[in-house]
């Protein structure tokens, strides 16, 4: 098996068989253990494929319906949150996060506007104080912590990932307007309404759909000292404070907790069907979840940098709008410098192009060693635009 393709489900059209080659090649030679890619063309399902096996042993074969934690890409859907408030006049971006949270003034952060929350530009890319995972699993206690926290550079100059933060920071301000965490605001806004299979955290009777998460191959100790050698403390606290991968992300407790950055679980064919509420518009099938200009806002850019978190990792600039990563002069979500996405640690991808009218979901679960651009995802995204 791991020399040859797995046997690959699903249906592509024959425009995007490019995809399918893609798909397939990851498994042969790009060491793919399980996986699934959607991509939704003008509305339309026109790559929905699967594979491979959803646990290491390789006794479960990657089904229809398997989900997987997807990291970082949680990040599109819990933005989505903030965007629908907004556009329903509840939420103002350019209000100062005071406004929504009184106690998030603290220590110099009355100034502080929503915006810079979705952009990574708070200068709270991880806490100052250790904690710990037990303790991350704790909402009131990390947004107090957060609240109460000064920020690490002057909010709105710079981007600085917020790995974790990012979900507590961005949620607490939907749970102060809708009075509902983001998971339950997302289930009751946007993925019960449209049957969309995806979740924040994972119900304990779904764990039986979930594959395992593998962890990406492990750094020789030399380049792991290098790689942390060049952090900055707001980059090692973002990265490391907790530190968490793939035995984390594989317990029941990691599942049952609230962590909107980093705990979505989901299939490929609800990741593209989450990024295409921003790819189409706002409109899914007959339904309209974001107006248009709210649905457009989502990739206003907030200024090119070099991201004082992975700017260790990137050999070059890169451009946050309210919620997602720009493709820009990098190409990191194809050709068009103003498509949008976000990637997850170790692999997964949400894509969405309006001009193209296109949206795509990866998911996996054997981790690469990135948190971003991973190969597997590159392959992919490469063929949908040359099928385009």
């Amino acid at each position: 098996m791991s020399a040859h393709a797995p046997h690959t489900q699903g249906h592509c059209d024959a425009r995007f068989a490019a995809v399918r080659t893609a798909f397939e090649e990851n498994f042969r030679d790009r060491q793919e253990l399980g996986a699934a890619v959607t991509v939704v063309h003008h509305g339309e399902p026109v790559v929905d494929l699967w594979g491979g096996w959803a646990d290491a042993a390789r006794t479960r074969p990657w089904e229809r319906e398997t989900l997987v934690n997807v990291w970082s890409t949680s990040k599109g859907p819990t933005a989505l949150c903030a965007h629908i408030l907004a556009d329903r006049g509840l939420l103002d971006f350019d209000a100062p996060v005071a406004a929504y949270w009184p106690e998030f003034a603290a220590a110099g952060k009355e100034s502080v506007l929503v915006r810079h929350l979705l952009s990574h530009r708070a200068g709270l890319s991880g806490l100052r104080e250790p904690h710990t995972l037990a303790e991350l699993c704790d909402w009131e206690l990390t947004v107090g912590r957060l609240a109460a926290q000064e920020p690490w550079w002057e909010p709105g100059t710079r981007s600085g990932y917020h790995a974790l933060t990012y979900g507590f920071l961005v949620g607490e301000v939907v749970r102060r307007v809708s009075g509902l965490l983001p998971g339950a605001f997302l289930e009751r806004e946007v993925t019960v309404p449209l049957g969309i299979d995806f979740t924040i955290g994972l119900p304990e009777k779904e764990a039986v759909r979930a594959a395992e998460l593998v962890r990406a191959p492990a750094s020789t100790t030399s380049e792991q000292a290098a790689v942390f050698a060049r952090l900055t403390p707001a980059a090692l606290a973002a990265l490391t404070n907790p530190l968490v991968g793939a035995a984390e992300a594989n317990t029941a407790w990691w599942r049952a907790a609230e962590i909107p950055a980093a705990n979505g679980h989901g299939t490929a064919r609800a990741i593209a069907a989450l990024y295409g509420i921003f790819a189409r518009h706002g409109r899914h099938g007959s339904r309209q979840v974001l107006s248009p200009e709210a649905a457009e806002r989502v990739r206003e850019g907030q200024g090119r940098c070099r991201d004082l978190v992975l700017g260790a990792g990137f050999e070059h600039e890169t451009e946050i709008g309210l919620g997602l990563w720009l493709s820009g002069p990098n190409g990191s979500y194809g050709p068009n410098p103003t498509a949008f996405g976000h990637d997850g640690f170790g692999g997964s991808c949400g894509l969405a192009d309006p001009e193209a009218g296109v949206s795509l979901g990866y998911v996996m679960n054997r981790m690469g060693p990135h948190i971003a651009d991973d190969p597997r995802k590159t392959a992919l995204v490469d063929a949908l635009y040359s099928a385009l």
